[in-house]
């Protein structure tokens, strides 16, 4: 089956004679995959998910989730951030620049070094769909881990043998009959591979034979396969992971346990257990782009202190008891004059120009800020909200908000994907 490749907000419809041919935004994909995206849907929208929604009986609408959807039919739909513009770029400079930040943003949220990160493979497969890259990291992972040395384990055995190993099971050996008095049942431990964190590395491995389509990957997943054949295949994933152990013994395992969970652990917004996932993986936009800005932001301002989803105001009381948490996404404060600013980012694209809409600015939006500045700062300083920078969107917006006080402000400042550094020309002028 094709692989298919959209963006956020894109469109997924029924394929049909003489429909055209798929692009960034909008896909056609066979009816069996179309209806297990339905049943995807509606088993999030349980839960509160919004990734789909219906817009029409034989089409869907991305919302802002981005990563890999696997079907049972082996369809497989790439979702990709939406920041750059059609019209600017051809589609193939799109799908490029797009696939390289969504791996920026993943080395950022999931806590990468740039060697964890395969810096060298990032070259090699920067134009290659996020499961292939993902696959990648796991298999050059296993490589090093390899030739680190595996971790072995002691495992208790209870067996019965014609001579006497470790300990002897007194009970069960005086309850035998008498024709099976030379036959011992013994308890000893067995110096082996056979321990957790081997058998969730083997059974992700298993994954990545299968759903590789890289002649590389597979290539080198079946020679890891082969001297690895010893290690047998988790029974029991969850209870497995729950026995991962950590420290100095193993250090070796700490690079690849992430690449584990993401091959095993499939991200999805909700729990489907029992149900078919394949290799799916979905992350919410707005939380990489927070966790991106939060990044480079702490790398950026050596002065100042910078935290992220503190929630020390609350902006009511229940029988005297706080409730209702005012969380903004970033809080920094300077080390020598203790000033504050309160940040929140907001994926979202913005239009300077069209003054009638509003910039494109949400009513919640100002709201939730505008408690920021009353109960964090009091109204004392200004409160900023970061969005991506693009081109109807490249300098700031200013807004006083209506209160006495001269400092209280709300900008609304671009954050450049590309070169993160500029957004210091707005909070240090």
């Amino acid at each position: 089956m094709p692989d298919f490749i959209v963006r956020e907000y894109a469109f997924i419809s029924v394929a049909y004679e003489g429909c055209p041919k798929s692009s960034l935004d909008h896909a056609y994909i066979s009816e069996k995959a179309f209806e297990h995206l339905c049943e995807l849907s509606a088993s999030f929208s349980k839960h509160g998910a919004k990734v789909f929604e219906l817009a029409g009986r034989r089409k869907l609408k991305l919302d802002q989730y981005v990563g890999v959807i696997e079907t049972p039919c082996a369809t497989r739909i790439e979702i990709l951030p939406k920041h750059v513009e059609l019209d600017t770029d051809d589609e193939e400079s799109v799908k490029r620049k797009e696939r390289n930040l969504l791996q920026s943003m993943l080395k950022v949220s999931l806590h990468l070094s740039s060697r964890e990160a395969g810096a060298a493979s990032l070259n090699r497969f920067k134009n290659q769909p996020l499961h292939e890259w993902i696959i990648t990291q796991f298999l050059t992972s296993f490589e090093r881990l390899i030739q680190r040395g595996i971790r072995f384990d002691y495992n208790r055995v209870q067996e019965e043998q014609k001579f006497l190993r470790g300990q002897l099971q007194h009970v069960k050996y005086m309850r035998q009959p008498p024709a099976k008095k030379h036959i011992f049942p013994i308890e000893h431990d067995v110096y082996e591979v056979n321990r957790p964190e081997n058998r969730l590395i083997r059974t992700a491995l298993e994954v990545v034979c299968k759903k590789t389509k890289d002649a590389s990957n597979w290539k080198l997943a079946q020679e890891l396969r082969l001297m690895t054949s010893e290690i047998p295949r988790s029974q029991n994933i969850q209870q497995d992971f729950k026995q991962w152990q950590s420290g100095r013994l193993l250090a070796a395992y700490a690079e690849i346990k992430l690449w584990t969970e993401l091959i095993l652990g499939e991200y999805m917004p909700v729990s489907t257990q029992g149900n078919w996932r394949g290799m799916s993986l979905l992350f919410p936009m707005e939380k990489l782009f927070e966790n991106y800005v939060a990044y480079h932001l702490r790398r950026n301002l050596i002065r100042w202190n910078v935290k992220t989803q503190i929630s020390s105001q609350h902006i009511c009381f229940y029988e005297e008891k706080p409730i209702f948490r005012l969380r903004p996404d970033i809080h920094i404060q300077h080390k020598e004059t203790n000033q504050i600013i309160v940040l929140d980012t907001k994926w979202k694209l913005i239009n300077k120009n069209d003054r009638a809409g509003r910039f494109g600015l949400k009513d919640g939006d100002i709201q939730q800020m505008f408690a920021y500045s009353h109960y964090y700062l009091q109204h004392s300083s200004q409160v900023i909200i970061i969005y991506p920078q693009v081109t109807h969107f490249d300098n700031e917006l200013e807004f006083k908000f209506n209160v006495e006080s001269d400092k209280a402000l709300l900008r609304a400042i671009p954050f450049h994907l590309d070169e993160p550094k500029k957004v210091l020309d707005y909070l240090l002028d």
